[in-house]
C-alpha cells in the first residue's frame, strides 16, 4: 500500500473523527438506555388493560343501526366496539378506502357521530383509561412534541395532553379525531428518552426548520460514521507491529496513553462499532432499498366479501353475555365469507364468535389454507406450522423498537414460490393475517436487527448474556469514542491555537516595518 494512500486514509479518519466521534460517543450511550427505556408508545396491551369493560346490559345499539344513523353506509376496512372515547362506548369506524390513520367514532348509544375532540372529552377519556381516584390536568393541545414524532399518530392530530396524578406521573395524549388515548408516556419515560431514543434518533432535528432533511442528515452521518470507522481500522492494522515491537516495547506506535487507549480499542471492537453504525443505516431503509415492490395480497380470497354490517347481527348485548365478562373490544372481521367477531378480554386471545348467532365460533384450518392460496397469483412452495418462535418470527420486549406488536403462536407460514419469495403469517385460531414477509424484508431483518439489536433467539431466550454481550460490546464501543473525541478535541485545539499564534505574529510583523516598506 503506497504511503501517500496512507496519509489519505489517516488524514480521512482523523477529520472524520474530530467530526463524528461526538456523534458516536452519544449513539452508544443513548444506545444501552434504549435497551432498557422505549420511545413511548401505547401497545396493544395496555390499552386493553386500560379501557373500561363493556357491560352486557348497556342499551347499545347494533352495528347495522349505528352505521345507517351515522350515515355510513359503504362497506368497512375495520370496525370496533370499545368504552374508548371519554369513558362511552363507540364504535370506531374505518371505511374502505378512506385515507387517513384514524377512524370514525360513532356513539354506540345513539348512533351519532362524534364531533372533533374538546377538552372535556379528552379529560373524561383521560380519566376512565386512569381509573378511579386519580386525578388529571389539562395540557392544552400538541400537533407535536419530543414524545409523539411517530408517523402512526399522524391521524389522530392536534393532540390533547393530560398529566395524570398517579405514582408514575404519566402524560396522555388524546386523539383529536376519536377521543382515544393513543400514548401514554410516564415520567421516567420521558426523562430518560432525553438521553436515549430522542437523542439517539437525532430527534431535536425534528418539527422544526430541520424537519425535511432529517432523514438525509442521519442517513449521511451514517455513511461518513462507516468509512470513519473502516479507515481508522485498516490505519490501526497497518501501524499494529504483529511481529517486532516497537523500540519502547509497544505494539502500539503512540506513546500517550489516550492514543494507545483509542487504537487498541479500534482493533477490539471497530467492526462491531462498524456494523453498528451501518445498521443503523439500515433501520432508516435509506433511499428505500427494502421496499421491494410486491404487490398486494388478494385479502378477498381470504375474506371473502367486503365487512359490512347487517340487519341479522347479534346486537352487541347478545355477544358480550356469550363471551363472559370483563370484555374490552369487540372487533368485527371477515374470514372465508363468515363475519365473526373478535371478543378481546383485558389480556390473552380474543374469544371468537359467530356474528348472527354470538355463538363460539372456529375457524376450519383446512379452508383457511386452501385460501390462502389464492393470496398470489403464484404457487405455494411450503407450508409449515410454528408453535415456536424462529429466526425470522418472534417477539420483542414491549419497549423495544420492533416490541409491543402481537406475535399469536402457532401460526402458518406459508411460502410462495414468487419472484419476491414472499411469506404469509395466518393465525389458525382468528383467521387474520398476523403478517407478511419477503427477501427484502427478510434482508432488513438481518442487516437491522439482527446486527443492530442482536435480535438471536439464543442470546434472546438467554437473559441476562444477551445483556452482558450488549452492555460490553458498548462500552468498549464507547470508550473507542470517547478517546476519540479527547484525541480530536485537543488536535483541533492544538490547530486553532497555532492558526491564532500565526496570525498574532503576521500582525506584529507589519506593526514593525517602517511606513512605505515593502509587504510581502
Amino acid at each position: 500500500m503506497g504511503s501517500s494512500f496512507k496519509r489519505l486514509l489517516l488524514l480521512g479518519h482523523r477529520w472524520l473523527g474530530i467530526v463524528l466521534c461526538a456523534f458516536f460517543a452519544m449513539w452508544f450511550v443513548s444506545g444501552v438506555v434504549m435497551m432498557y427505556v422505549g420511545y413511548p408508545k401505547l401497545t396493544d396491551a395496555e390499552r386493553l388493560r386500560h379501557l373500561p369493560a363493556l357491560q352486557a346490559g348497556a342499551p347499545l345499539l347494533g352495528p347495522h343501526q349505528a352505521m345507517a344513523m351515522a350515515g355510513i353506509t359503504g362497506p368497512l376496512k375495520e370496525l370496533r366496539l370499545a368504552a374508548a372515547s371519554g369513558g362511552d362506548a363507540v364504535y370506531l369506524v374505518s371505511p374502505a378506502g378512506a385515507k387517513g390513520a384514524a377512524a370514525i367514532a360513532v356513539d354506540a348509544r345513539s348512533g351519532e357521530p362524534i364531533p372533533l375532540t374538546d377538552q372535556a372529552r379528552a379529560m373524561a377519556s383521560a380519566a376512565a383509561f386512569a381509573g378511579p381516584g386519580v386525578g388529571t390536568h389539562y395540557l392544552g393541545t400538541v400537533d407535536e412534541d419530543p414524545f409523539t414524532h411517530s408517523r402512526g399518530l399522524d391521524g389522530h392530530r392536534p393532540l390533547h395532553r393530560v398529566q395524570l396524578a398517579d405514582p408514575d406521573q404519566t402524560l396522555l395524549y388524546v386523539s383529536g379525531r376519536t377521543g382515544e388515548v393513543v400514548r401514554d408516556a410516564p415520567r421516567h419515560e420521558q426523562l430518560w428518552n432525553y438521553a436515549g431514543a430522542w437523542i439517539h434518533w437525532l430527534y431535536p432535528l425534528r418539527g422544526n426548520v430541520f424537519e425535511p432533511y432529517w432523514a438525509d442528515i442521519v442517513n449521511w452521518l451514517a455513511i461518513a460514521g462507516t468509512a470513519m470507522v473502516l479507515s481508522g481500522a485498516t490505519v490501526g492494522l497497518l501501524r499494529w507491529r504483529f511481529r517486532t515491537p516497537y523500540r519502547s516495547g509497544s505494539r502500539s506506535p503512540y506513546p500517550g496513553a489516550m492514543m494507545r487507549w483509542h487504537h487498541i480499542g479500534g482493533l477490539l471492537f471497530g467492526v462491531v462499532t462498524a456494523t453498528w453504525i451501518f445498521s443503523g443505516l439500515m433501520s432508516m431503509n435509506p433511499w428505500r432499498i427494502f421496499d421491494g415492490g410486491t404487490p398486494p395480497l388478494r385479502m378477498q380470497a381470504l375474506e371473502g366479501t367486503a365487512l359490512l354490517p347487517s340487519a341479522h347481527d347479534a346486537a352487541p348485548a347478545a355477544l358480550l353475555s356469550a363471551a363472559g365478562p370483563g370484555i374490552r373490544e369487540l372487533k368485527w372481521t371477515r374470514v372465508l365469507g363468515d363475519t365473526l367477531v373478535l371478543a378481546q378480554p383485558a389480556a390473552g386471545a380474543p374469544r371468537v364468535l359467530d356474528s348472527r348467532t354470538s355463538r363460539p365460533a372456529a375457524v376450519a384450518g383446512g379452508a383457511l389454507l386452501d385460501a390462502a392460496r389464492a393470496l398470489l397469483p403464484h404457487p405455494v412452495a411450503k407450508v409449515e406450522r410454528l408453535d415456536a418462535y424462529d429466526l425470522y418470527y418472534y417477539s420483542r420486549d414491549a419497549h423495544s423498537m420492533t416490541g409491543g406488536a402481537g406475535k399469536p403462536l402457532p401460526v402458518w407460514r406459508i411460502a410462495f414460490a414468487d419472484p419476491h419469495q414472499s411469506w404469509v403469517y395466518l393465525d389458525p385460531h382468528t383467521g387474520a393475517l398476523a403478517g407478511r414477509s419477503d427477501r427484502h424484508k427478510r434482508w432488513s431483518r438481518w442487516l437491522f436487527a439482527m446486527l443492530h439489536s442482536w435480535d438471536w433467539l439464543p442470546l434472546l431466550e438467554r437473559r441476562p448474556l444477551w445483556d452482558l454481550v450488549m452492555l460490553a460490546l458498548s462500552l468498549g464501543g464507547a470508550v473507542l469514542s470517547m478517546t476519540g473525541v479527547v484525541i480530536g478535541w485537543r488536535r483541533l485545539g492544538r490547530k486553532l491555537h497555532a492558526a491564532g499564534d500565526g496570525r498574532a505574529w503576521f500582525r506584529l510583523r507589519r506593526r514593525a516595518l517602517p511606513d512605505g516598506a515593502p509587504r510581502m
